[in-house]
């Protein structure tokens, strides 16, 4: 066991690693995070940690952020989690951490506890946290979702599937289904799963996800699912298979009803609605491996989160300004002389906008260096960023995430104002 846990921390932690170097990003202070014991029942021995803004909200969303194999809550907030960490920042949500302390730091998302609603198991010392939190920070009820790589992504499954009343929403990063991971053993590791093998109907999955939290009839938390085509650490046929779940908990077909490519590598996939919140997402990256997320991704997961401000669902007109055809949220994150941005349009209108243009003026002293989803000219200045041809248009209520790389001599603020197609946006 400990030999198998061992290889699982060599095979994730190492391409994360290597992920966030290639995202540019400075590690933030270690000491803004905090170290919580006595927060309530903890039968595992986990660490809790939280993350809380200088500036919350009133009645701030809260974000249960989930190591993988081999991390810790320090690592993933400095590194691989770090743009929720800014948003965090910008939208004045709190950030929940918990951190595995058994050899091989994965989370339980195997054993009978463990897939149990209150079941004494690791999920059972996260709630505690997030009763904690909840109380202590005034947190929206509505507005509890969680995330997590790898076994954090597990992990994110399974406490959807177990406390579906509490978590409005989840996005897991190279995962499998809640229950899939589940031995008779003791082990923490099922050979099955991780190898795509254990292939089972909707209905069967499904009632797995709710074998967990017995006669429960309410409503699921929407599911954001992400998943590399190489993956040979929990392989690619687990995306399938939670697509299969969470579609069998939403009462939805299999079939999509909306399919789109945010960026050239991406296949992504929405049921029910199919905003920017969908129902159900998943989207699949072509040639990537066990080394999920990746520069501009957390951008995407921010919005499906519902974490970029009190803003109302993309179909609702927008609360003042702009013209009420589109709206804007980006994500900044910087580090000395550089600067990564994530700019998210909305087309809140009620008809398609087509080859569009998104004109802003950049802040004194940023040069757009690179840039994904789009064209931008010139690189400082006023900036127009136009459509590519796999994002050209825009249907009502539909988003698309754009983003650059900036260098920048002090100021890394984000851009005042946005203009769609001549159009001012309201900006998020």
């Amino acid at each position: 066991m400990k030999q198998r846990l061992r290889a699982v921390v060599a095979a994730v932690a190492l391409p994360l690693l290597a992920a966030s170097v290639l995202l540019g990003i400075r590690p933030a202070d270690a000491a803004s995070l905090t170290r919580v014991t006595n927060f309530g029942t903890n039968p595992t021995n986990l660490n809790m940690y939280t993350y809380v803004p200088d500036r919350v909200a009133a009645q701030p969303a809260m974000l249960v952020l989930v190591h993988y194999c081999g991390g810790s809550a320090s690592g993933i907030f400095n590194w691989n989690g770090h743009d929720y960490v800014t948003a965090a920042d910008r939208y004045g949500y709190i950030i929940v951490l918990p951190e595995a302390t058994r050899d091989g730091h994965c989370f339980d998302v195997s054993t009978a506890g463990a897939l149990k609603r209150n079941g004494g198991g690791d999920s059972t010392g996260i709630m505690s946290m997030v009763a904690y939190a909840r109380q202590r920070y005034n947190v929206d009820p509505a507005r509890i979702v969680v995330s997590g790589f790898s076994s954090g992504a597990m992990m994110t499954n399974v406490l959807a599937a177990e406390y579906p009343d509490v978590f409005a929403a989840g996005a897991a990063f190279s995962g499998v289904p809640a229950g899939c991971f589940a031995t008779t053993n003791g082990s923490l590791w099922n050979s099955q799963c991780s190898g795509g093998n254990l292939i089972k109907t909707a209905q069967q999955w499904g009632d797995q996800a709710r074998s967990m939290y017995p006669g429960y009839t309410g409503r699921y938390p929407r599911m954001q699912l992400w998943h590399g085509t190489t993956d040979t650490t929990l392989s690619y046929p687990n995306f399938g298979e939670e697509i299969k779940q969470w579609t069998n908990l939403h009462g939805l077909s299999q079939t999509p009803a909306f399919t789109d490519h945010p960026q050239s590598s991406w296949t992504r996939t929405r049921y029910g609605d199919t905003g920017t919140r969908a129902t159900v997402e998943g989207i699949s990256v072509s040639g990537v491996g066990h080394d999920l997320p990746m520069s501009g991704m957390l951008a995407y997961a921010i919005s499906f989160l519902g974490l970029d401000g009190n803003t109302p669902p993309p179909t609702d007109p927008p609360p003042g300004g702009g013209t009420g055809a589109c709206r804007v949220s980006d994500t900044i994150s910087a580090w000395n002389t550089g600067l990564t941005e994530n700019i998210t349009i909305t087309n809140t209108g009620s008809t398609a906008v087509n080859a569009w243009s998104l004109v802003f003026t950049l802040p004194s002293g940023q040069t757009i260096t690179s840039g994904w989803s789009a064209t931008y000219t010139p690189a400082s200045g006023q900036v127009t960023a136009k459509n590519v041809s796999y994002n050209g248009t825009l249907a009502p209520g539909d988003s698309t995430t754009i983003g650059f790389q900036a260098n920048h001599t002090g100021n890394t603020a984000a851009p005042a104002a946005f203009t769609l197609n001549g159009a001012a946006c309201t900006v998020a």
